[in-house]
């Protein structure tokens, strides 16, 4: 499996794509850092004014490191990066960004509640797949526990790649939100929204190379099992 060429040709143009969404998201956010915004708007600032002007119930909190901000839905706390107390442009995306998971959370989406939902049994399952996956074929899939086993694996990863598909119009959405939110209370110039817009895309980028990334690989795991079984 680890030498198959198929398993190159699925997986490699995905990685490439990763790869080149990092650095986008990297190079967008660190462009935009580096611009302040002309009402002297924080991230931090964004988050105090974003939370009383659509009357949400939650709270935040400063954590270490640059674009680690992110919402919990179950404490309702939105946790600000380092780079949130910055006065700019990529600060105040970011930071309305994730305060769109917690309209959505409000108002109940229902693709952000399954999402939630499936959680513990996608970490499960995307762990323990490949594993079961290997140990089917290892067995051999015209043996009747080794095909259940690789099946199984299978379904795991499945799982998986559903999530990173749920994930995308979720993370779509909050980004749209974002940018309302930001218009609505005139944190940033029209000018200045249109560098918002470009780290808010260049971060839904990682999710879109995330979900090729899972769906190229399930497409492996089947075909690979397909043709084991033909030849079994």
């Amino acid at each position: 499996m680890f030498f198959d060429p198929l398993y190159f040709l699925f997986t490699v143009p995905a990685l490439l794509l990763a790869l080149w969404a990092q650095s986008k998201v990297r190079n967008t956010f660190a462009k935009y850092a580096k611009v302040p915004t002309l009402t002297g708007a924080t991230g931090w600032n964004a988050a105090q004014v974003l939370i009383r002007s659509n009357s949400l119930d939650v709270k935040t909190e400063q954590i270490a490191g640059e674009l680690t901000d992110h919402y919990d839905p179950r404490s309702k706390t939105v946790a600000l990066s380092q780079s949130s107390i910055i006065n700019s442009v990529a600060s105040v995306a970011i930071v309305a960004h994730e305060l769109g998971h917690a309209m959505q959370h409000r108002e109940k989406d229902p693709l952000l509640t399954l999402r939630s939902a499936i959680v513990p049994i996608v970490n499960i399952g995307s762990g323990l797949g490949p594993w079961l996956f290997m140990a089917g074929t290892l067995l051999g899939l015209s043996h009747g526990l080794g095909s259940t086993l690789a099946w199984l694996g299978v379904a795991g990863f499945g799982l998986a790649t559903i999530f990173a598909l749920i994930t995308l119009p979720v993370e779509f959405d909050a980004s749209r939100r974002a940018l309302a939110m930001i218009r609505e209370n005139r944190l940033l110039t029209e000018t200045e929204m249109h560098g918002a817009k470009q780290v808010l895309d260049a971060a839904a980028l990682t999710y879109v190379a995330a979900a090729a990334q899972s769906l190229l690989t399930l497409l492996y795991f089947v075909l690979r099992l397909n043709g084991s079984r033909r030849r079994d």
